[in-house]
């Protein structure tokens, strides 16, 4: 047998086994004893380690074993790395040494059991337990020396249900050795010391790790996890069990309302509208809880329909109020249910509707099932089934936004009910609204009439008879406020030849700026220009504008975090453009104009003196300094530090992370960090998935991680009790964002810090936002002041205004409907060479979602390559590569396979649009070309293709 096919038979068994080998082996250890792994790629892995948890390191690690092209011998370093490394169970199934069924079940159960008992196990005395032969690892006792006994325990557990089976039953033995007892007799089920296992949980098999003689044979009590969130990348449910398991496992808790919450939760338990408006940390999901139970309670006892839906604007929000309010508090009297996008449904939301007693779900989920009802579809929700609404983060029921489409419902039929009852008809039933939020602010108004109009409008889309807060000044917290000032630097050489370059390439494109180079108007600056010249088609102006948007971000990079992120930025871009610029096949060349030869020339140049000065220390800015400065003393000063550095930008966000463990003064005082960013396509930088997000929050919440960096995702809504200082880096957006990240400070003493970077303005921000703070607090109390008849005619006169709008905008889209233009009116040319390359009869569109061109003449435009950062598996089709302009090697979309078939995706923002002569170069979205692109049709097109394919057969006959 060739070695290239024994290869490829050991990478297929890898594969195979992939899903059991990602729970099995301990990256960390592992890792070490690979020689055959770059030692850049063997910490990229150590970070995602670290960012992302084993699981997810485990899958990179095994991507990196398989890379070709392989060494000699690689296979069987893996195996030897993993026996070596204390990872046997995964080194025997790579041997094929597998376990048997009834074996490996067992097994599985108790993995599953020992998750469950972590809280009580972590409480062992670990030093004592891994002086026992089995367990004697100088990596857990160097844990438990540089972290505490718990943190050993958790370490020395992670690794031991990775051992092959057997383990539990010495495991168990090493416990009654060291005399354990406590923890021996709950784990085996002895009740004559401790009664503590008489609930002792049953695992999703339907048999318990205590059915099996090795877990001993005591009687449990079954429990239900077979709606664990899924790992998305496995499709296996997660084996560290999350907050809702445990919870479900919990008693029910009682509900306890302070004073001043039940005085805000007043006019909602008589079933009034409000919207309650408490600082973060105050408790307004606690309040929700309440007038969700005595809601249903009151309307039970009535024999009336209930249904209450809670509403959030974010994926992380539905698990965070699920697992940590409604469940706990509510799952033994009501039917508890979550659902998000990440949700792997079984049923149909409207079923999942109908079965339960409280659904808890994004907003777009409700909205789209409305919209279904309203289309007249089965499958359909309506506002009539609901009986109360919870708005959470509701600030955001303005214009635009899902929280108001779903309101605009409400109130239509609320007027209709009206002229119904006029008409003495029965009204069609509505539920009842509490809207929920921290800060309703006052949308830019600098005048008190104009901000208490902006609260009054959100008042009236809630339809709420009153906003609520609280009057008692005592419970409010006092936070300690620092503003961190910040020096230009004496010398910025660095600085000095990125400008330098920029002015060159000013001169080459005859532009002329008229703001500061790296300034927030310069980038608005640039960015026009380029859409300007893509319309144009100068081609000279719209490359150098998009390298000049690089360049403004690097000296962006610089002032925030270090030179060498800065440059490692450029030349990472400059090495993608130069790829580009290279054809797959040898025989094809894409051209190079000479605009992008100079550009290229130009950092060229230039990049060895850049690299030098990146490396200098002596010119790094003072931002940074006063940002370690401030997390050192944060970490120094308190006992247990935990914190949240919010900073603008992804890329930022992942840079400073980094900086941050590669400083050995940071890791000396115990700062363990990770970064979470949002989750969006729309940067160049991957984004986080929610499943990701929300695991670096639990390590967060846990004291896995103490500080955070984090992109505004973090700023709204997530609970983070245990956090005591904030920081925002150079950021400042609005006073809500600002009330929302002081906030986050949730803990006593919390301190809440604003530290300066050039450029940025964020101090002068800053004191706007506290203005138009003070100016918020105002007018609320000035709105609580009118006289409800007042109040109520404001209400009603914002609600028919908005109700009037609402219909003119709808008649204008039906008229633009009407005038959808005729496919073969609009043309497509690439937006960087400007080359002709369809029209839109030649474009169809898959699933209503994703526009596709597979006709003959325009697979004869565009190269394939392959996308090594994206391999992303979607419903019916998968994306694992990108296409790109034959002529310039300008990116038009990505090579998506649709079952079976491939099709090239486009995304409109890479081309220009001409609709019926009229040049349109600013398209991001698809839905703002006003065109009806028709189906896709599957048979026909697969039908074309295998005929292709005969006629080629006959041909070769």
């Amino acid at each position: 047998m060739l070695a290239s096919e024994t290869d490829e038979m050991r990478e297929s068994l890898i594969d195979c086994l992939r899903p059991r080998l990602k729970e099995l082996i301990v990256v960390d250890r592992v890792l070490d004893l690979i020689d055959f792994i770059e030692n850049e790629q063997k910490e990229r892995i150590r970070q995602k380690a670290r960012n992302d948890g084993d699981i997810s390191a485990a899958d990179s690690l095994i991507n990196a074993v398989v890379q070709k092209p392989h060494t000699p011998g690689w296979f069987t370093a893996f195996v030897d790395a993993l026996n070596n490394g204390g990872c046997k169970f995964a080194a025997d199934y790579m041997q094929l040494n597998l376990p048997t069924p009834e074996v490996e079940a067992e097994n599985e159960n108790c993995v599953r059991f020992i998750h469950l008992l972590i809280p009580s196990l972590a409480d062992m005395g670990t030093d004592q337990v891994c002086c026992n032969q089995p367990f004697k690892t100088t990596t857990i006792m160097a844990e438990i020396g540089n972290r505490g006994s718990r943190s050993g325990a958790r370490e020395l557990l992670r690794r031991i249900i990775k051992c092959p089976p057997g383990w539990y039953s010495t495991f168990l033995q090493v416990l009654k050795d060291t005399e354990h007892d406590v923890l021996y007799n709950e784990l085996t089920g002895n009740e004559d010391k401790k009664p503590s296992l008489k609930d002792k949980p049953k695992a999703t098999t339907g048999e318990s790790p205590a059915s099996a003689e090795s877990c001993d044979g005591t009687e449990s009590r079954e429990i239900t996890v077979n709606e664990q969130p899924m790992d998305q990348s496995t499709g296996h449910t997660e084996h560290v069990y999350g907050s809702a398991l445990e919870v479900a496992r919990s008693p029910e808790k009682e509900i306890i309302l302070r004073d001043y919450q039940m005085e805000v939760a007043g006019p909602a338990l008589e079933g009034k509208n409000i919207i309650v408006c408490l600082p973060t940390g105050s408790g307004k999901t606690r309040v929700a809880v309440y007038i969700t139970k005595e809601h249903l309670d009151r309307r039970k006892a009535e024999g009336k329909p209930r249904k209450v839906i809670v509403l959030v604007n974010k994926v992380p929000l539905v698990e965070q109020h699920y697992s940590a309010e409604f469940l706990p508090f509510l799952k033994n009297k009501y039917k508890v249910e979550r659902v998000s996008g990440d949700s792997q449904l079984k049923i149909s939301f409207t079923e999942i509707v109908k079965k339960n007693d409280i659904i808890i779900c994004t907003a777009q989920i409700l909205e789209n099932y409305l919209e279904r009802a309203n289309g007249g579809e089965d499958e359909g929700v309506n506002l009539s089934d609901l009986t109360l609404i919870i708005i959470d983060e509701c600030h955001h029921t303005q214009k635009g936004g899902v929280y108001n489409h779903i309101m605009m419902r409400y109130l239509k039929q609320k007027h209709k009910n009206k002229r119904l009852i006029k008409e003495q008809k029965e009204p069609v039933p509505l539920p009842q609204i509490l809207g929920l939020t921290a800060s309703p602010g006052v949308g830019g108004a600098t005048k008190m009439e104009k901000a208490e109009e902006h609260i009054l409008r959100i008042c009236a889309n809630l339809d709420a008879s009153r906003i609520m807060t609280r009057s008692h000044e005592e419970f409010k917290k006092e936070q300690r406020k620092i503003i961190v000032s910040v020096e230009d630097r004496r010398e910025d050489p660095f600085g000095d030849v990125i400008k330098k370059i920029m002015t060159a390439i000013h001169n080459h494109a005859e532009l002329t700026p008229t703001c500061d180079l790296g300034s927030q108007n310069y980038e608005q600056w640039v960015v026009q220009k380029e859409r300007q010249a893509a319309k144009d088609e100068n081609q000279k102006v719209r490359v150098c504008a998009e390298h000049l948007r690089q360049y403004s971000e690097s000296l962006n990079l610089s002032n925030t975090i270090r030179m060498q992120d800065a440059f490692s930025f450029l030349n990472k871009y400059y090495e993608e453009e130069m790829k580009k610029k290279t054809a797959p096949e040898e025989e094809h060349k894409i051209q190079i104009t000479d605009t992008e030869r100079f550009l290229f020339n130009l950092f060229k140049d230039n990049k060895k003196e850049l690299e030098t000065l990146a490396k200098n220390p002596e010119y790094e800015n003072d931002s940074l300094s006063k940002l370690r400065t401030k997390i050192l003393h944060e970490f120094s000063s308190r006992d247990e530090a935990r914190g949240i550095v919010f900073i603008k930008t992804r890329r930022s966000a992942i840079a400073l992370n980094q900086w941050i463990q590669e400083n050995p003064k940071f890791a000396d005082i115990g700062v363990k960090s990770a970064y979470v960013i949002g989750g969006g396509d729309q940067s160049v930088v991957k984004p986080m998935t929610s499943a990701e997000q929300k695991d670096v929050l639990k390590k967060f919440g846990k004291g896995q991680v103490n500080l955070l960096i984090a992109t505004t995702v973090a700023e709204e809504g997530l609970d983070i009790p245990a956090c005591n200082f904030v920081i925002r880096y150079g950021l400042v957006t609005n006073e809500i964002a600002m009330i929302q990240a002081q906030g986050r400070g949730r803990a006593e003493d919390s301190s809440y810090t604003l530290v300066e970077v050039k450029n940025s303005g964020v101090a002068e921000k800053e004191c706007v936002n506290e203005y138009r703070k003070n100016m918020m607090n105002k007018a609320i109390q000035k709105i609580k002041l009118l006289n409800q008849a007042a109040y109520e005619k404001r209400i009603t006169e914002f609600q028919i205004q908005a109700i009037m709008e609402e219909k003119v905008r709808m008649t204008k889209k039906k008229q633009k409907d009407i005038k959808n233009e005729s496919p073969s009116n609009v043309k497509f040319s690439c937006r960087s060479c400007s080359e002709p390359i369809c029209t839109g009869d030649d474009i169809q569109i898959i699933e209503n979602m994703h526009r596709v061109n597979v006709t003959p003449q325009f697979r004869k435009l565009y190269i394939q390559r392959e996308n090594t950062t994206l391999q992303e598996r979607l419903l019916d089709y998968e994306t694992n590569g990108f296409i790109a302009c034959k002529n310039c090697g300008q990116r038009w979309g990505s090579m998506m396979m649709y079952k079976g078939i491939e099709c090239p995706c486009l995304d409109v923002k890479n081309f220009v649009v001409n609709l019926n002569g009229k040049k349109i170069s600013k398209c991001t979205k698809w839905n703002e070309v006003p065109i009806k692109f028709s189906a896709f049709d599957y048979a026909e097109h697969a039908s074309n293709m295998t005929m292709s394919d005969n006629s080629d057969d006959d041909e070769t006959m």
